[in-house]
C-alpha cells in the first residue's frame, strides 16, 4: 500500500488546476453575474479531453478511472466549484450514452458530447420527489418504436442550455423497476423550461425546471433500468461532488494562509497568534484527511468493491461537510474582508453550501450508510 499519486495522477491533477487557474479563475464572477458559462470554455476544456472522461478512448473519450476523475474536479474547483460541478455532470450524461446507449445512440451522439459541441444535462428530480427519487412521477408512454415522457423536472443544471437531456421516467409500474432512462433533444416537441432559478450559489450554472408535455424520447439502455443507471450514475457524481468542494474548500484555505501571514492587529501579524494557529491546523488536517477519504472511495469504486457505494456515500458526507466548514472559517478568519465578493471567499462559501444537498442530501447518506451497516 502506498499513496503516492505517481507522476500521471500528478500530472492530471497538475493540469486541472492550470487550466482552471488559466480559463475560468479570471472570469468566474462574470459567469456569476451573466448567469451562464460561455460555449467556447467547453471547447477548450475538450481539447484536453475533459468532455469524455470515463469514456473508452477507443470510442474517442479519454477513459480516465474514477479516482483520477476526482483529480480532474478537484483542479478545477480550486478555481471556481460552480463550473467544476457544471462539467461534472456533463461526463455523468456522457458516460451514462456510452455504457448504454448501443451502437446507434454512441454514433449519434458520442462524438459531439466528447468535443463538447454538445452539452448534456441529467434529469431526475421532481417538484414532489427529491430524495425519494424511486417515487418520481414523469410517464413515459410508447408512442409506436419511441416514446413520449410528461412531467416536469426540478433543480436542473442545464435547463435550457443543454442539447441533451437524460430523463429518467415512469414506463412501468410503481417503484423502482417501473423507471426507465431516455433521451430528450433540445428543440424536442413539448419540451419547454421555467424561469431561472435565482439562487444562493452555482450562480454561473443555469438551473431552472425541465417541462415535457407528450415530449418525443429515445429509450437509453433496457426498459425498467432506469432507476439502477441512475443509482450507478450517483455513486460516480457524488465523488466528483465532493472533490469539486475540496478543490474550492483548499482555495479558500490557500487565500487565507496568504492573507493571515499579511494582515496585523494589535502589532502582529494573524499568523503569530497561537488560537488562529491552532485554526489553521484543524482545517488542514480536515482537508488532508477527507483528500485520502475520498480517494480511497474513487479507488474502491474503480475496483467494484462491494462496499463501494457506502463509501461514496461516505466520502460524500464528510468530504462536502469539511469542506463547508474549512470554507466559513476561512471566512471568518478574514473578519469584514472575507464578507466582499473581491477576495472571493464568500463565493466559495456560498457555491459550497449546496454541495451539502444535490446528489443525495447529507442526510440521504447517513440513510443509505446506516442501511449497509444494518444489511
Amino acid at each position: 500500500m502506498h499513496f503516492d499519486l505517481g507522476e500521471a495522477a500528478q500530472a492530471i491533477l497538475d493540469t486541472a488546476r492550470a487550466f482552471g487557474a488559466r480559463h475560468i479563475a479570471p472570469f468566474a464572477r462574470e459567469y456569476e453575474a451573466s448567469g451562464t458559462i460561455p460555449r467556447d470554455l467547453w471547447h477548450r476544456a475538450a481539447a484536453l479531453g475533459l468532455g469524455g472522461l470515463y469514456v473508452a478512448d477507443d470510442h474517442g473519450g479519454t477513459g480516465l478511472s474514477r479516482l483520477d476523475g476526482t483529480l480532474v474536479f478537484e483542479g478545477l474547483g480550486m478555481s471556481c466549484p460552480s463550473v467544476a460541478s457544471f462539467l461534472s455532470i456533463h461526463n455523468m450524461v456522457t458516460a451514462m450514452v456510452a455504457r448504454h446507449g448501443g451502437h446507434d445512440l454512441c454514433t449519434e451522439w458520442l462524438p459531439r458530447l466528447i468535443a463538447m459541441d454538445a452539452f448534456g444535462a441529467y434529469c431526475l428530480t421532481e417538484p414532489g420527489s427529491g430524495s425519494d427519487a424511486a417515487a418520481l412521477r414523469t410517464r413515459a408512454v410508447r408512442d409506436g418504436n419511441g416514446w413520449r415522457l410528461t412531467g416536469t423536472k426540478a433543480f436542473i443544471s442545464g435547463g435550457g442550455y443543454a442539447d441533451l437531456y437524460v430523463v429518467m421516467a415512469r414506463s412501468g409500474g410503481d417503484g423502482p423497476k417501473g423507471i426507465s432512462a431516455f433521451l430528450v433533444q433540445n428543440g424536442a416537441p413539448g419540451l419547454s423550461f421555467g424561469a431561472p432559478e435565482d439562487k444562493m450559489g452555482w450562480r454561473a450554472q443555469p438551473t431552472c425546471a425541465v417541462q415535457m408535455d407528450d415530449c418525443p424520447a429515445v429509450l437509453l439502455g433496457e426498459e425498467g433500468r432506469g432507476f439502477a443507471y441512475a443509482m450507478a450514475g450517483l455513486d460516480g457524481g457524488r465523488l466528483n461532488i465532493a472533490a469539486a468542494a475540496l478543490g474550492g474548500a483548499q482555495a479558500a484555505f490557500d487565500a487565507t494562509l496568504a492573507y493571515m501571514g499579511e494582515r496585523q492587529a494589535f502589532g502582529q501579524k494573524l499568523s503569530d497568534f497561537q488560537g488562529l494557529q491552532f485554526r489553521l491546523a484543524d482545517m488542514e488536517t480536515r482537508l488532508q484527511s477527507s483528500r485520502v477519504f475520498l480517494r480511497q472511495a474513487a479507488w474502491m469504486l474503480d475496483q467494484g468493491h462491494p462496499a463501494a457505494t457506502k463509501h461514496c456515500a461516505m466520502a460524500k458526507l464528510h468530504v462536502t461537510d469539511a469542506a463547508f466548514d474549512v470554507a466559513n472559517q476561512c471566512l471568518q478568519l478574514h473578519g469584514g474582508y472575507g464578507y466582499l465578493a473581491d477576495y472571493g471567499i464568500e463565493k466559495i462559501v456560498r457555491d459550497l453550501r449546496v454541495h451539502q444537498i444535490l446528489e443525495g442530501t447529507n442526510e440521504i447518506m447517513r440513510v443509505i450508510i446506516a442501511r449497509s451497516l444494518l444489511a
